[in-house]
């Protein structure tokens, strides 16, 4: 499979353009095509001579990643695309709206090998990591559909980023970079399971992004019943590599908390996570989450009243939380979901059988 031209910096692609006897300037100019102007195919690269196109097409790929389908709420407008990369795997996508901008959730790897019991995507365990272009291409491919700018970036689609620690880099530097779509780093969120030597490594990044530390537990034992990383790196260890990294980089550190019906949603469960947090951190956000439903898990959603109890009680002890709005709840909004069900329907039918079978508000 060649290599696709979104995972090079601009100085690789420098690199290359003069390998090609060409001018250093034409970098600028397909880097822009690539980066701002989001094009599928080298021939539409216009300003670019000929030859040039030629060469390139003959050795990398202009974009990673087509579109096979996607979902749109009748709730909240929110959309969830699945994407086809070259090599035929599949990825998903969210864009959101919010008051304070476009926000896209992208994946970092096809599929997760972390396997915590309320997500989709660990379901059928990794395939492969994905390069910083077939990130890239996930944020350029919603920008131009949806014909709107995105603001917001999150890592948090399906995959662990720090699994992919290396391009998982690059694609910050590159979706931030003034030459292309330009996103302050300031406004990128990276989501973990806490994966500890490698928050440590991301703090020495110095990175302005935000870390959002996918807890679920006050404790151990219940966080080990939820997430197997936990057995590898306790609380304890956690909580420090956030302290290194909140002190390394001065960027408040937010916990990622999905409620789940009789596990981790009681009020002893939130007085312990509040005497917890109140303790080691001088500052710190909560993101309470309503748990979505996976038909394979079994999970059940706390009820909305016992999760306002559960928020009221985090504020008692100092600790700011906050309970997400849930988005494209009526379109598979869990991670991995639309994958999966796609996946299985395509698995035992033949190709004219399968498009049937594509959600039917695609447009």
């Amino acid at each position: 499979m060649k290599p696709d031209l979104l995972s090079l910096t601009y100085q690789e692609l420098e690199e290359v353009i003069l390998s090609f006897q060409q001018p250093r300037f034409r970098a600028k100019q397909i880097y822009q095509w690539c980066h701002q102007n989001h094009v599928a195919s080298f021939q539409e690269m216009t300003n670019v001579p000929k030859p040039l196109r030629d060469s390139l097409e003959n050795q990398y790929l202009a974009s990673p990643l087509q579109m096979v389908t996607y979902q749109e709420s009748q709730i909240d407008g929110t959309r969830k695309y699945l994407f086809s990369l070259a090599d035929g795997n599949l990825i998903e996508s969210v864009w959101m709206q919010y008051h304070h901008g476009n926000s896209v959730c992208i994946s970092t790897q096809v599929g997760c090998r972390m396997g915590c019991r309320f997500c989709a995507s660990t379901l059928d365990g990794l395939a492969r990591n994905l390069t910083a272009g077939e990130m890239l291409a996930q944020v350029y491919a919603i920008a131009s559909h949806t014909k709107q700018r995105v603001s917001n970036v999150v890592l948090m689609g399906s995959g662990e980023p720090l699994d992919n620690f290396d391009a998982v880099i690059r694609f910050i530097n590159g979706i931030s970079n003034p030459l292309g779509l330009q996103i302050s780093k300031r406004n990128i969120t990276l989501s973990t399971c806490g994966i500890v030597p490698k928050i440590y490594e991301l703090a020495q990044c110095n990175l302005p992004i935000t870390l959002a530390i996918s807890l679920h537990a006050s404790n151990d034992k219940t966080r080990r019943e939820l997430m197997p990383i936990a057995n590898a790196y306790p609380m304890t260890e956690l909580l420090e590599a956030c302290k290194a990294y909140f002190h390394a980089t001065n960027r408040r550190i937010s916990f990622e908390y999905s409620l789940v019906l009789g596990v981790n949603d009681s009020q002893e469960q939130a007085m312990e996570l509040g005497k917890l947090l109140h303790k080691d951190f001088e500052s710190c956000h909560v993101n309470l989450i309503p748990v979505n439903p996976v038909l394979e898990r079994g999970l059940k959603q706390t009820l909305p009243a016992e999760v306002v109890k559960f928020q009221k009680t985090l504020e008692k002890y100092g600790i700011s939380a906050t309970i997400r709005r849930e988005m494209g709840r009526d379109i598979d909004g869990a991670c991995g979901q639309l994958r999966k069900r796609y996946r299985d329907h395509t698995a035992n039918a033949d190709e004219k059988d399968s498009t049937a079978s594509l959600p039917k508000n695609n447009k």
